[in-house]
């Protein structure tokens, strides 16, 4: 049942926004430019033109394109979020954008643990939440650790909460896996608690979110078996409200011992894929390539709701990860070109939607 706000006017909007999406003939033409300045001069003839004719004006090459896709993914995501709080319940806004500041406090994170220089920590970052691009600077800025834990604190930043909990658990176990899973842990409560109506908006963005937490769970079951993390310490990371992978499955997945035998229990769920991988891939627990394909399963699972009910917020959550996924393809585009990638593995690294 369609719920009362404006989704006419709203979804009208979106659509207009999704035309002006980049297509894969333009992404073939980026793989196939000499270098970062040819790409800029391609990237100037598209719907980027305002953001990399304001970024050129203090920087070159690489630099140019990852600040005007920050700047381009900024603008878009605050429309979005102006369009759901004048027409719209802007709960489902929060949920949909603030993802990415979790995406980017952990970047930071993990960033600062193993002393990434700032640029290439912000060149990671997606400014599409509530923490905007100044913000996330300042955060970059800190000088450890501890030092963007107690801004957040300071700034009174709701993500603060459970990083401050479990700073001393990460202090003495060196383990940043600690405080990040408390983070997605903090986020996922607050999302599902957050849409927990019986609304058909409620219901989508449900799905959504527990398809995300699965994901989640079956990365940290992952590391988990390559690790050899002990069972009773396994339990203590996983999060609860999956679509599909209650507590009880995904235990039995730490207990299979070895990431071949866990994959094969997803057969005749929605993650069966990940026990198709290369043989060589289970040999040699390259978990990499089980969380490019994860990603890849949540892209397609986000931009599939654009051909949901026109009349919910399907669309908005399509084209919100359609965004994503342009600027993510750019961005490596753009990192693999300068750094003399052979084009096949350049479109090998691409998620087409």
């Amino acid at each position: 049942m369609a719920t009362s706000v404006n989704y006419g006017y709203v979804n009208a909007r979106i659509r207009g926004m999704k035309s002006r999406l980049l297509g894969r003939e333009l992404l073939e033409s980026l793989i196939l430019k000499p270098d970062t300045d040819a790409i800029i001069t391609e990237l100037g003839k598209t719907p980027y033109r305002e953001e990399i004719e304001k970024a050129a004006v203090q920087h070159a090459g690489l630099a140019c394109i990852e600040v005007a896709l920050r700047m381009d993914i900024a603008r878009t995501f605050r429309k979005i979020y102006s369009l759901f709080k004048k027409e719209m319940d802007e709960k489902y806004a929060r949920i949909l954008l603030n993802r990415w500041d979790v995406h980017n406090i952990k970047t930071i994170l993990r960033g600062k643990n193993i002393h990434e220089p700032s640029s290439e920590i912000l060149g990671c970052l997606i400014p599409a939440g509530q923490l905007d691009e100044a913000t996330l600077v300042e955060l970059v800025k800190q000088p450890d650790v501890r030092g963007v834990i107690d801004l957040l604190a300071t700034w009174r930043i709701i993500y603060s909460l459970p990083l401050t909990q479990h700073f001393k658990e990460y202090s003495e176990k060196r383990d940043l896996a600690v405080m990040e899973y408390a983070l997605d842990k903090f986020y996922f409560a607050i999302a599902l608690d957050t849409i927990r109506g019986n609304t058909d908006d409620d219901r989508i963005m449900r799905e959504m979110v527990a398809t995300e937490i699965d994901v989640t769970n079956i990365r940290s079951v992952l590391k988990m078996i390559r690790d050899r993390i002990p069972i009773e310490e396994a339990q203590e990371f996983l999060i609860p409200g999956g679509a599909v992978l209650d507590e009880k499955r995904l235990v039995l997945l730490v207990k299979a011992g070895t990431i071949k035998d866990a994959m094969k229990q997803l057969a005749g769920s929605p993650y069966e894929f990940l026990g198709q991988v290369p043989e060589e891939t289970f040999k040699q627990e390259k978990i990499s390539v089980f969380e490019k394909e994860l990603e890849r399963f949540l892209i397609r699972k986000g931009t599939g709701w654009f051909f949901g009910d026109p009349l919910s917020i399907a669309i908005a959550i399509g084209y919100v990860w359609a965004k994503f996924t342009e600027v993510t393809n750019i961005r490596i585009i753009s990192r693999l070109k300068m750094a003399d990638v052979a084009e096949k593995i350049i479109r090998e690294e691409l998620v087409y939607v």
